[in-house]
This record gives structure tokens, sequence and C-alpha cells, in this order.
């Protein structure tokens, strides 16, 4: 398990984190989310002990990273955010070099390179010098290093970032099978990764957490929960139709004959709508439930926070 406790961290008379306070178990896999400079990162580095607090303190599976950091260290996995290599070995020197680091020796050490090139698929390019290869190419280099000594926690700074659709698919069934027995930490500004692997999203603004739940549960909380989208075959307008629902629903024009019905209570409205449809004859192409939007809720938390400051 992972323990934030009152985790700030200051730059000068900038506070970059304030009073942090949250746990991770084995078998999350925690989305970290806030817009540029919300203190992710800074966050990220603070838990993996690259840079130590102001204030707080943060326990991996019971060592304090600043008390025992050898311990606390040989736990974790880590991805920085432009996955730092050494550019002029090959990803073979390289991988062996951390293996070496990591107290592996011999056919261990072969191994735990061998079972990395395989699981990150990095064998076509497994003799390149690493100044050779593309962004994602170097992305993968820098997840292989971060598991390959098969640590109880990961924090994965950006791991999808430089890849194409292909490679980002392959790294998140990565991340969702490694977190079977792993607490995973993922910062990313991609929504769609939170509910592609996620368990969990923190949003973070301005240092502070603004938003904690599950993807379902952040989704809940947007405006778009149980609304009903309605397309058209034809010009029409349901919203006189929809009269009798005034104090129920909202109705947004989308344009191109569609329609967003929103629920004001956020309750379920789809049964009333269909049988507004068949009463009236709606000509209807395609009409559907939206479960909620999670980049409506993390727009909506985050500019609260600025407004408030």
């Amino acid at each position: 398990m992972i323990k934030i406790k009152n985790l700030t961290k200051k730059f000068d008379q900038f506070k970059a984190v304030s009073d942090l306070n949250f746990e991770v178990s084995e078998g999350e896999v925690l989305g970290f989310l806030g817009p540029n400079g919300a203190g992710k990162s800074t966050t990220m580095k603070l838990i993996t002990g690259f840079l130590s607090p102001s204030a707080g303190t943060v326990e991996i599976d019971g060592y304090d990273i600043i008390e025992d950091p050898i311990k606390a260290k040989a736990l974790t996995g880590y991805l920085p955010e432009g996955a730092p290599c050494y550019e002029d070995m090959s990803v073979l020197e390289f991988l062996s070099f951390i293996a070496e680091i990591r107290g592996f020796r011999n056919e261990d050490a072969v191994a735990r390179v061998q079972n990395v090139l395989d699981l990150v698929d990095l064998q076509t390019v497994c003799q390149q010098s690493i100044d050779t290869l593309s962004k994602g190419f170097k992305r993968r280099v820098g997840l292989a290093q971060a598991i390959i000594h098969d640590p109880k926690v990961l924090i994965l700074d950006e791991p999808t970032d430089g890849l194409d659709p292909n490679q980002k698919h392959h790294v998140r069934e990565l991340i969702k099978n490694l977190a079977k027995d792993k607490i995973v930490i993922i910062s990313t500004h991609i929504l769609e990764e939170v509910t592609a692997v996620c368990s969990r999203a923190i949003i973070i603004n301005s240092g502070e957490i603004v938003a904690d739940g599950t993807p379902n549960e952040l989704e809940a909380r947007s405006k778009y929960h149980h609304a009903v989208v309605v397309s058209f075959s034809e010009s029409y307008n349901p919203q006189s139709d929809l009269s009798e629902l005034s104090e129920l629903v909202v109705v947004e024009e989308n344009g191109n004959a569609s329609f967003t019905i929103l629920s004001s209570n956020k309750s379920p409205i789809f049964n009333r709508i269909s049988e507004i449809a068949q009463i009236k004859n709606w000509p209807i192409s395609e009409m559907h439930v939206n479960r909620g939007q999670l980049e409506d809720v993390f727009r909506v938390v985050t500019s609260q926070m600025r407004e408030g400051d």
C-alpha cells in the first residue's frame, strides 16, 4: 500500500503540491489527472523520492521514502516524464545495465532483460542505439526499465506519450495485466486512458485534490449523466413535445438534427423520453443514453478552483 499524508512541496514561495492525503492499495490502477502545471509530475517525483517534500510523508509498503529510501525504491518502478536514457547505448546494453543496477546477475539478468524485451515488444530494435529510436520506441525502453525488476509499485508519468494507436493499445493492455498484483499510478492528460485502464481517478489542480473516485463515479457527476442523445432522420425539433417534462429535462441543440436531452436531477429519463418519442412518432435515426463525460467533470472541477483562486 502507498500512504500519502499531508504531502506538500514548495519551490521558494510557490506551493506546487499542497497537503495531499490519499492511499492506494494493491490491485488499483490510479489515474492521476490535472491540467498543465497542476502538480502531477511533482507529486510523482515526491512519491518516488526524486524530490524531498517540504512537509508530509510517503510510505511504500510501510517504508518511508525519506527514512528508508533504499527499501522503498527497491519496491518501485518509475517511468519519468521524457524517459531519460543513456542514448549512446543499445537497447540491450541499457536494459542489461539497469538489470545489474537492480541486483540481477548472470542468467537471472539475461532472463529479466529478455522478458521485458518481449513484454514491451522491443526485440526488433534491441541492437539499435537508443538515440536512433523514435519517440515511441524510447518511451517503451523507459517502460521496460521501470518493470524489469517486477516492482510492487509502478509509477508511470504519461506512459503512452508519443505512441501510435496500436502501441497505446498494447501498453494499456500491459498495464492492466501488470496491475493484477501491483499498485499502478498513471499520470496522464488523456482522459480516454482513464476509462480504458484505471479503476480509480484523482483530479488535482493547483496542487490540491479536487475530485477522487472511480471513473464511473466521476462520470456520474457530469451534467450529461443519464442524458439522452437523439438524432433525427429529417428536420425536427422535440422541445414542444417535451413541455410536460420541463421541470425534469433541459434540451440542448447539437446541430445536424441532433439534440441532447439533459436530466435536471441526473436521474434516468430514457423511458419517459422513449414513451414520448413513440406517441409523437419522432423520425429517429439514433437514440442512446449518455453515461456522463469525464471531460465535462474535469473541466468543471478545475475551473471552479481557478475561479476560487
